[in-house]
Parts: C-alpha cells; sequence; structure tokens
C-alpha cells in the first residue's frame, strides 16, 4: 500500500515536537513537504525529514501530490490556510484553537463539506491515557452524576516552548488572536464536554495580563461554566505557573470523586464515598517538559486510510471555540453568557 503524502505548514515546536516525529514514526505516512516563513528554519526541517521545503504555503499546495496536510502555524493563520487546503483537495489537521472567530470557524467546516474531505483539530487531550480512562469511569455510572468539577491547564508560558521565544507570536495578538485561553483553555473547554458527553451552556469569565510584558494577550483565565445538566465547576488557564505545571482535573460525583493527573504514579484515583480508592496506572498526560506521542496524528492517518469520520471534527473543535469566544465576551461585558 503506497504510503499517504503529508505536508506540514508552519514548523515551530509543536510541529516539531508532535506532528512532524509523530508522521515520521507512522508507517502508512511520507513527510514530502513542509512549509514556514523562516527559511534558515524549514530548510533544516526539510533536510531532517527528506522533504521539500516551502517558505510559502499556496506553492506547496500547489505543487505537492499531498493527500493530507498539517496546519501548525499562528492562530490567525489557522482558518486560511486550512480552507485553502480543503479547497485544493487535501485533508486537514488542524491545530487548536481552529479559528479566530465564530465565522471562520464555520467556513472551514463548509471548506470541508464542499470538498469531501476531513478536517480535524488538534484536540490530543481527549486521546491521553488518563482522560480515555476517565471517560470510561464516568460513562460506567459508578460515580453517579457529576455535580461539580474543576479543570486546570497552567505552566510558566509559551516563551518556554516557542521556538521564537518571548517575542514570538504566542504575545502578539494579531496573530495569535488571544493567549492563554486559546493556548491552554480551549484544550480543557474540549475535554470537559468530551468526558461530560453533554455541552457547556453558560459561562462567566476573568480574563486578564497579570505578569507577561510585552504583550497585548491574556496571560490568566479563571472561568465558572455551567453544563446542560446543570453540572457547575471552574476551568483555569494560566502562562505563569511555575515551577511545574498543572493539567489535572477533579469531578465531584454523587457517589464519589475521579481525580485526573495529579499524582505522578497514579494518572486516574477514584476515591468512593465509602472510603475506598481505586488507583490506575495509566500513563501520563503529555507536558511541555516530557512530551509523549499525542495519538491525533496515528487517528488522523487511520481516519484517511478507513474513510471514517473523525471523531475530533470541524464541528466539535467548533463547539469547543464558542466556550472560550464566551468567556472572552463574560471578561469583555462583566455579564454571565450563554454559548450559543
Amino acid at each position: 500500500m503506497a504510503k499517504l503524502k503529508i505536508g506540514v505548514i508552519g514548523c515551530g515546536s509543536i510541529a516539531q515536537h508532535r506532528h512532524l516525529p509523530e508522521y515520521a514514526a507512522n508507517l502508512n505516512a511520507e513527510i514530502v513537504a513542509v512549509c514556514d516563513k523562516d527559511r534558515e528554519r524549514v530548510q533544516e526541517v526539510a533536510e531532517t525529514y527528506g522533504a521539500k521545503a516551502y517558505t510559502d504555503y499556496r506553492e506547496l499546495l500547489q505543487n505537492e501530490g499531498l493527500d493530507a496536510v498539517s496546519v501548525c502555524t499562528p492562530n490567525a493563520l489557522h482558518a486560511p490556510i486550512s480552507i485553502a487546503a480543503l479547497d485544493a483537495g487535501k485533508h486537514v489537521l488542524c491545530e487548536k484553537p481552529m479559528a479566530t472567530s465564530h465565522e471562520e470557524a464555520l467556513a472551514m467546516i463548509a471548506a470541508a463539506e464542499k470538498s469531501g474531505k476531513f478536517l480535524m483539530i488538534g484536540h490530543n487531550q481527549r486521546l491521553m491515557p488518563p482522560h480515555k480512562k476517565a471517560k470510561e469511569i464516568l460513562d460506567s455510572g459508578v460515580l453517579g452524576r457529576v455535580l461539580t468539577f474543576r479543570t486546570t491547564f497552567g505552566h510558566a508560558g509559551p516563551e518556554m516552548w516557542s521556538v521564537e521565544g518571548a517575542g514570538g507570536w504566542f504575545f502578539q495578538k494579531q496573530q495569535a488572536f488571544i493567549g492563554a485561553m486559546g493556548d491552554l483553555g480551549v484544550h480543557k473547554a474540549d475535554l470537559l464536554r468530551f468526558l461530560l458527553g453533554e455541552e457547556i451552556v453558560e459561562v462567566g469569565a476573568f480574563v486578564g495580563t497579570l505578569a507577561k510584558q510585552n504583550t497585548d494577550v491574556d496571560d490568566n483565565a479563571v472561568c465558572i461554566v455551567k453544563t446542560e445538566s446543570g453540572a457547575i465547576g471552574t476551568l483555569v488557564a494560566s502562562w505563569t505557573y511555575q515551577p511545574k505545571e498543572d493539567n489535572s482535573t477533579v469531578f465531584y460525583c454523587e457517589k464519589g470523586t475521579l481525580r485526573l493527573a495529579e499524582d505522578p504514579t497514579y494518572g486516574v484515583i477514584v476515591e468512593f464515598a465509602n472510603g475506598e480508592r481505586a488507583l490506575y496506572q495509566v500513563g501520563a498526560v503529555a507536558t511541555n517538559e516530557k512530551q509523549t506521542t499525542s495519538g491525533v496524528i496515528d487517528a488522523f492517518i487511520e481516519h484517511i486510510l478507513t474513510g471514517t469520520r473523525p471523531a475530533i471534527s470541524g464541528e466539535e473543535g467548533y463547539k469547543s471555540l464558542k466556550v472560550i469566544l464566551a468567556a472572552l465576551e463574560s471578561a469583555e461585558t462583566g455579564r454571565i453568557v450563554r454559548v450559543e
């Protein structure tokens, strides 16, 4: 069977740590083209993976007989590049947040529908081992209904991760659109929706820049969210957690508590109301310091090969984005906002 021909657009940290090595490790994929506006960076990546280098994504889409592309660019470019790739007949795996507005997200979904190609969004939190196990436990009903919850994603900031450092696109609103809430908060909005199996319908948020210098995007956000069933909880995103990351989630249920990514040994801990505990060593949640295979790239390839629609589709990415857009509106207006 011929390998799928892959192009990677944007060669920053997410591409270098996740997309490129995971495509290279997949026996059914071949990286044939890479693109980045930084000529030196893209040449280096091209040499590493034996691919052709481009500095213009339009030329890459026009000149290469690709089956699929990953879009790993600054957030403001996600929609135009994804739409161009879909219009060119390529399957698209786009990093999160998928877009910067309702209009962009809907245009991406429409382009996928028109082209007949898949649009998948890189919400890898769903695929991390503790979260897959948590989904199994919550769906089993052993803990009863979720009443309240809290989820957090915080680290010291993208300057510790991005190839561009402190002056990079993450800190520039024109390119990033949003700060910690787009970088980290949208991950947790998606995770909550996935684990709870229902939509978030109301959001109240405080969003601000508390510590980072020379930036016009947020570095901290604290949200209160309510789900369809009435469960309420907090969602926190931060670029100022030091010295360690926090990527934990806790569900307080009718019959006990479910703790995720709090303990370094046991990724999932169930505490029952009668005092009994169940401890699960199921693997870790990936961190900036310790990368693990995301599972997103392998899933994307599998969807293409089998012709099965991605579970983390454009529509799913949009539903998670809507939570973040509602949080921004809440912070600006000082009101609780319905997620429409």
